[in-house]
């Protein structure tokens, strides 16, 4: 072989770069890391369970977790809670609703029965819910749920104050008595006594609000004036309590 073209192939040998390691097929198995997910678990100030009761009868199977999300005090010491509804129905969560609430008392105890009316509460899709002191002259929070199937809607809510039969408070009137209505009304009552005679009391009605059946929801509109008086009448105590 020529000198030149010895030279030629030994300069070819040694332009030839190693194989990096990265180049090398390795055998070694590659380690596989997997990620497990855990669902954060909810952490609640505190949590009361409402039993629903019908016809005076209450139900062990579906009821209401009530969950104290967060609580604060004002300058004025007045609390307000945020709380979170979880419904039961057969032992199963069906639905959830958040609320917020002003005013607490310390002691305030929940309520919840079914029906619009005591007259139309058998097999109802409707729940009212209470929250307050459970003691004449507090403050009553109110809150009327529809419920159907999972569907859940706050229809309404409204605060009441009752002390020895005077105070203010919302009636519901279903004239159809079914359980699930195509319409109904409410209103808010209030009874005040009078100044000078103690056996006598005004009674006013205010806020007249019809409620439609749409699709799966209810919607309400205003009838009077909002906040404005459309009836009075002067009544006896014992006259007005008397009442059918």
């Amino acid at each position: 072989m020529k000198p030149q073209s010895l030279f030629i192939l030994c300069l070819l040998i040694g332009c030839q770069k190693p194989k990096s390691e990265s180049q090398i097929i390795s055998t070694t198995p590659t380690e596989t890391k997997t990620e497990v997910a855990i669902a954060k678990e909810e952490k609640f100030l505190k949590t009361d369970t409402l039993f629903i009761s019908e016809d005076g009868e209450i139900s062990n199977n579906n009821y209401i977790l009530a969950h104290l999300v967060d609580q604060k005090a004002d300058k004025d010491s007045i609390v307000t809670g945020k709380y979170q509804l979880d419904f039961y129905l057969d032992k199963s969560k069906t639905a959830t609703s958040k609320i917020t609430i002003k005013g607490i008392e310390k002691g305030s105890e929940w309520g919840a029965s079914y029906g619009l009316t005591s007259a139309a509460a058998k097999n109802s899709p409707f729940i009212q819910i209470s929250f307050g002191y459970p003691a004449c002259g507090y403050n009553q929070s109110h809150y009327l749920y529809y419920l159907k199937n999972s569907n859940l809607q706050l229809v309404h809510e409204w605060d009441s104050m009752t002390d020895s039969g005077w105070g203010s408070w919302v009636e519901f009137e279903n004239s159809s008595a079914k359980a699930n209505p195509e319409s109904f009304y409410c209103k808010t009552v209030s009874f005040e006594p009078e100044d000078n005679d103690e056996n006598m009391g005004t009674v006013t009605h205010s806020d007249s609000i019809v409620f439609r059946l749409s699709g799966n929801s209810y919607k309400k509109q205003l009838l009077s004036a909002k906040d404005k008086t459309y009836f009075e009448k002067k009544m006896s105590f014992d006259a007005f309590h008397n009442q059918k």
